[in-house]
């Protein structure tokens, strides 16, 4: 905790001095801590370790609460009413962001989200803390301790505030709602985060570039850009990240577990995002975005981007050995490979073929194994490659979109316009052809 005052009946934590004696049994059992508990509430047969830790529950009980009269927050102590109510006075306000904290302890913590600060280090992993609290409960990661434990489902967990947001999962519950825009969510934090999405608040910069961010964890894992620091690593082929979710979704690498299934034509994916893509651009025509220099549509945005660098002639990868400039990252890849034999060669295990993206390995393969996974929603004909069912598409419809930008006739396939236009100006570039 960062506070002075323990408020144990909505932390479910007790004071850091404490914290080697005993965990709070405010919430549920211990599955791991054999010590004894001789302490017995009377009303709901909970056992506790200490007397004090029993009376502080029994007030749950007997109702003897103190009220604030600002916003209705309720304390087991006027000593954490007294407290809290320097959060409404401002009396210890951080001047980068105007968060108001309740004690001058808290808001010294609080600035080390802005300054980046993180004095307290774990001795086995190196990774740095804000707070020692926080130390403490990571290495439970270590000790392999998960004292919290649901009563509904027996699933454990190292922090009571992991158990309180789990419980929601079968409660449902979602007590803070969005004034704005009607969104529930299940943490008061969440909802503070979110509110950020209106108010365009990004109180969190990086000191290095002066980025900013709404929430200090993507600040955190942005540092890693300029750190170059991969803490999670793949433990079978060493492979490291800089967050623990991109190691979760590669180890999908090794398990082959694909389980987000397209139910339009059963193929699988590791990810739910790469599942969104396929459907976008395989089952789904729509194309809202635009090129306002030729009018071309697409899919996606990411899909716009790229090709406005044909039409810009940007060249944002550069090699950091030679002056050479690169429009698309796979470009500079195979550069790297070709020549500074720089980076690795995916080689197929039947020809021996090499591929500079292990992409192209996979639609090489499948040649090799005779897969053809794309299937023309008209007449049911495979193909290969999403490409391949791209430039078939157009068979079945009598929407000629490629216009030769010399005589005018239009063409349902670029391939054919480009031919045409070669014959029909040989001396004029093909960027006068109009899509």
């Amino acid at each position: 905790m960062t506070s002075d005052v323990v408020c144990i009946l909505y932390t479910g934590e007790i004071s850091i001095g404490d914290r080697n004696k005993a965990n709070s049994n405010d919430i549920t059992e211990h599955p791991h801590d054999d010590k004894p508990r001789k302490y017995l509430c009377t009303v709901c047969d909970k056992r506790f370790t200490r007397k004090g830790q029993l009376n502080v529950h029994k007030i749950k009980h007997t109702g003897e609460m103190y009220s604030c009269t600002v916003c209705e927050k309720v304390f087991t102590s006027q000593k954490c009413l007294n407290s809290h109510m320097n959060v409404h006075s401002s009396k210890y306000k951080c001047t980068e962001c105007g968060k108001c904290c309740h004690s001058n302890q808290a808001l010294t913590v609080h600035r080390r989200n802005h300054s980046g600060d993180k004095p307290f280090e774990c001795t086995v992993c190196s990774k740095r803390f804000t707070q020692s609290a926080h130390l403490y409960m990571h290495s439970r990661i270590h000790r392999g301790e998960k004292p919290y434990k649901c009563h509904l489902c027996e699933k454990v967990f190292s922090q009571s505030g992991h158990l309180s947001s789990h419980m929601r999962v079968h409660t449902g519950d979602k007590l803070y709602k969005c004034c704005l825009c009607d969104k529930a969510c299940g943490e008061s934090g969440q909802l503070k985060s979110h509110m950020r999405v209106h108010t365009g608040d990004k109180p969190y910069k990086c000191h290095l570039c002066d980025k900013a961010f709404s929430q200090s964890s993507a600040r955190n894992m942005h540092m890693r850009v300029h750190t170059g620091d991969k803490p999670y690593k793949c433990h079978l082929c060493d492979k490291a990240f800089s967050q623990s979710s991109a190691r979760s979704t590669h180890m999908r690498v090794h398990t082959r577990d694909k389980p987000y299934k397209c139910v339009l034509c059963n193929r699988s994916f590791s990810t739910s995002s790469n599942l969104h893509l396929h459907k976008r651009r395989i089952h789904s025509n729509r194309r809202p975005y635009d090129c306002r220099y030729c009018g071309k549509l697409f899919k996606s945005s990411a899909e716009l981007k790229l090709h406005v660098r044909i039409h810009t002639g940007a060249k944002p990868y550069s090699c950091r050995h030679c002056s050479e400039r690169f429009t698309w990252t796979g470009r500079l890849k195979a550069h790297l490979l070709k020549s500074h034999n720089e980076g690795t060669w995916f080689t197929c295990h039947i020809c021996e073929k090499k591929f500079s993206c292990n992409g192209n390995l996979k639609k090489h393969v499948r040649r090799h194994e005779g897969m053809k996974p794309y299937v023309c929603s008209e007449c049911l004909k495979c193909f290969f490659t999403s490409a391949e069912l791209h430039l078939h598409q157009p068979t079945h419809s009598d929407v000629k979109r490629f216009c030769c930008g010399r005589c005018g006739k239009y063409f349902k396939r670029k391939p054919p316009v480009v031919i045409h236009f070669k014959r029909c100006s040989g001396d004029l570039p093909f960027d006068d052809v109009k899509v």
